[in-house]
């Protein structure tokens, strides 16, 4: 390579942070029975009853998403007889979004309420509706380590930055805040979602002209 195609390449990486305003919560239904028919129906039911409650609470059809619906024997073994069915579990989970979090604990109890002791709550993630502006912080930040990086390379090797020759940007993801899984619907009565802050980052790929 010639001087004049000399170049330097640098990662620089950022993130911003700010408080979100959207909840997603996965919310577990779980029913036994000794038939099928009455396990899947009582799936059914609870179900029904938790996207009731939160309806009550405002939460639109398009924010409650229905998934990973399973009908299963249950088996014991038993001497003599091998396995044999002991029960149905029929099970299914639901995704909500929540976009007031101001009321979120509030509408984790009733939704809990809703379902009794069927609901498994499989924890919870926090972040934003719209991510536009704190990406764009984000990738203002890796930008300006990168530049600041690549500034003192080429200050080391007695040359300056010329123009950009390349550039490639990677994305992250706003940052979950996981909630443990909780089993038993009482202990939500007292669990209290605290918002805090989550964050985006993002990481670019800059390769410079160096001059002398």
């Amino acid at each position: 390579m010639t001087d004049s195609q000399r170049s330097i390449s640098v990662s620089g990486s950022g993130s911003a942070e700010a408080a979100p305003d959207l909840l997603t919560l996965s919310i577990g239904v779980e029913c036994r029975q000794e038939d099928v028919g009455a396990a899947y129906g009582e799936a059914g039911r609870v179900s029904a009853a938790i996207t009731a409650a939160l309806r009550e609470y405002g939460v639109a059809n398009p924010d409650i998403t229905t998934s990973g619906l399973n009908v299963r024997a249950e088996v014991n073994w038993q001497e003599g007889r091998g396995q044999v069915v002991s029960g149905y579990l029929a099970s299914s989970v639901l995704s909500v979004r929540l976009r007031e979090l101001g009321r979120s604990s509030e509408v984790i109890a009733a939704a809990v309420n809703a379902g009794g002791n069927a609901v498994r709550l499989n924890g919870l993630e926090l972040g934003f509706a719209d991510p536009a502006a704190v990406t764009a912080r984000a990738r203002e930040a890796a930008w300006q380590d990168a530049l600041t990086t690549a500034g003192h390379f080429a200050s080391l090797a007695g040359a300056s930055l010329g123009k950009v020759v390349s550039l490639v940007q990677q994305s992250g993801q706003p940052a979950p805040i996981p909630v443990a899984k909780m089993q038993r619907a009482a202990a939500v009565e007292s669990l209290t979602v605290e918002a805090g802050e989550s964050s985006i980052s993002a990481t670019v790929n800059v390769v410079w002209e160096l001059l002398d």
